[in-house]
């Protein structure tokens, strides 16, 4: 008898033990789940009645994607009519060839992942950690009056996720609403590409709008950098970046929002 108590004794213990083991490995597999960020791309290509392309600018992709791949964040691409985005084309001239773009080039994978981007309507807010819009002049077209794209950007926010752009990509803020109905970007600080900018490359008459004088009309409190110069604003869930040097800075803050 006493040996079959020790016994019983024994696979209770051994029980509990692996019982304890597994919830621990359910906890740690929960907690290695790596984040979500969606990326969402303009599928205008033409800008405005002058004949050219436009679209999304390579840079402003290439740069957080592999800065947030690398350390280890699942990124999943759309665009409102899913697909092949359009990119600019300037984007791709040599003059604009940085480490991250040279490297996108050279990705088949990543190529093939751009060319079979989600269309817009099908992804859902609860499945992503984070929103990231990349820029270009496409979304002043499209993104800144998409209606799936507005609905999903305020359920980002409203669900207490990090919501970004960079350059022109806060267009997309034009018509977005916080819950009482104001202006998404009221009272908050950001960021985006400066109506010198736009002067600068001779944009300023064929843009639908100015993305500085957008978010100033919306109240954002808008702030900027010197011209070409790394500059991103980060208020709560919103990042915004200025222009295409400011795409990693607008990843790293991203990232340090993920991981808090």
């Amino acid at each position: 008898m006493i040996n079959l108590k020790h016994l019983l004794i024994g696979l209770i213990s051994l029980l509990m033990f692996q019982s304890c083991g597994s919830e621990k490995t359910s906890q740690s597999n929960t907690e290695a789940q790596p984040k979500k960020v969606l990326f969402v791309l303009t599928s205008h290509d033409q800008m405005g009645n002058t004949g050219e392309k436009t679209g999304f600018w390579i840079e402003e992709f290439a740069t957080p994607y592999y800065f947030l791949k690398d350390q280890g964040v699942e990124i999943t691409l759309a665009s409102p009519k899913g697909g092949q985005p359009p990119f600019d084309p300037r984007s791709d001239a040599d003059n604009a060839q940085t480490p991250s773009t040279k490297r996108f080039k050279a990705d088949q994978e990543a190529q093939k992942q751009m060319a079979n981007t989600l269309k817009l309507s099908a992804v859902k807010a609860d499945d992503y950690d984070a929103i990231f819009y990349p820029g270009g002049h496409g979304p002043l077209w499209d993104l800144s009056t998409d209606k799936t794209s507005i609905a999903l950007i305020e359920s980002f926010y409203n669900a207490g996720k990090p919501v970004s752009a960079v350059c022109h990509a806060p267009a997309v803020f034009k018509e977005t609403k916080a819950k009482d109905g104001s202006p998404l970007v009221k009272g908050k600080k950001v960021t985006g590409f400066s109506d010198e900018e736009e002067a600068a490359i001779n944009l300023t008459e064929v843009v639908p709008f100015l993305v500085e004088d957008m978010l100033k009309e919306n109240g954002g409190i808008y702030s900027r950098g010197d011209n070409w110069a790394a500059y991103a604003v980060e208020d709560g869930l919103l990042i915004t970046g200025q222009n295409p040097a400011s795409s990693e800075l607008v990843a790293k803050k991203l990232l340090a929002k993920l991981t808090k």
